[in-house]
């Protein structure tokens, strides 16, 4: 699902307009970017915020902008993005995910700008800076919805504890010398029972990510799926599936065997006792993504990838 960013952002409507930094903070390229884009949002009337943290582990990060400018900090709790018309990334998928936390609280989109590696989920790397800060002045881009799974975890009938993913739930072992047991259900219904490293629980927007490394399948990010994907596990049956986005998935640790944790995003844990049970669902709140343009997702994999498509001939009339 799409919509423009007037549709979504209304804060300019108001005459303010503020926006949240989230920086992956520490390097001395990381620094110019983040005062060029400070300096050009400034400059266009944005009040700017920022994490305690990364002022923490980089306390000149802003110091050659006028007082002015330089973004004042907000408590890095879940409404730290509460009002904001973007929160723009600058760094890797990690610190998108940390954004996402923030962003999808407050139903505000955030827009990356890639300066790790892959970067999957950012919509532009450092050579488009130019280009995205135009982007977020005139806010001309658009918003995407992003799937999230919801997820709980029990233990005879007591909760131990709730959270969310944008990419993965993850449940695994705990004790690496020894396989987890598990049995997973899907709609109320047993499908299996193996012992594994773990099961991967994912969006389509985390096939690209740890799925993908567990031998999971791509799934294009407008499919509205959740994948489950079984990592190493010693069983016959025990491929990969694609379900339906409306199903119910639950993972059950063995209560013969060994402990389990729930790891969602590489972020949040809970610690699962034998006998727990976890259960996934559609996310109730989405993530948004600003995007740019227009583009099929098969180019953003053929480039993410570097895909060899050299061969390619196209459509001939």
């Amino acid at each position: 699902m799409e919509a423009d960013a007037a549709g979504v952002a209304g804060n300019g409507e108001r005459g303010t307009r503020d926006a949240l930094l989230v920086v992956h903070t520490g390097r001395e390229a990381t620094r110019k970017v983040a005062s060029q884009a400070a300096r050009r949002l400034a400059d266009a009337g944005f009040a700017l915020r920022i994490l305690p943290d990364e002022y923490s582990t980089d306390e000149g990060l802003f110091d050659d902008l006028p007082e002015a400018q330089r973004p004042r900090t907000v408590t890095a709790e879940s409404d730290a993005a509460l009002g904001m018309e973007i929160v723009l990334v600058l760094g890797g998928d990690g610190t998108l995910l940390r954004a996402a936390e923030l962003a999808r609280h407050a139903r505000v989109p955030m827009l990356g700008v890639n300066l790790g590696r892959v970067g999957f989920l950012a919509e532009a790397d450092l050579d488009d800076l130019d280009e995205v800060l135009d982007a977020v002045v005139g806010r001309t881009y658009r918003v995407e919805e992003r799937m999230t799974v919801d997820v709980v975890a029990h233990q005879n009938g007591t909760e131990l504890g709730r959270t969310w993913a944008l990419n993965e739930a993850i449940v695994e072992k705990m004790n690496w010398a020894r396989l987890l047991d598990v049995v997973l259900e899907v709609d109320g219904r047993p499908v299996s029972e193996f012992a594994c490293d773990g099961v991967l629980c994912a969006t389509p927007t985390g096939s690209t990510a740890y799925a993908f490394s567990a031998g999971g399948p791509v799934v294009w990010p407008e499919v509205q799926a959740m994948l489950l994907v079984p990592s190493n596990a010693h069983a016959l049956f025990a491929k990969p599936l694609v379900i339906s986005p409306d199903s119910s998935v639950a993972l059950e640790v063995s209560s013969r065997g060994d402990a389990g944790v729930l790891v969602c995003d590489g972020r949040r844990t809970i610690e699962l006792p034998p006998g727990s049970r976890v259960e996934v669902v559609r996310g109730r709140n989405p993530v948004l993504l600003a995007r740019l343009r227009v583009q099929p997702f098969t180019d953003r994999l053929v480039r993410k990838f570097g895909l060899p498509v050299q061969g390619w001939r196209g459509r001939r009339g």
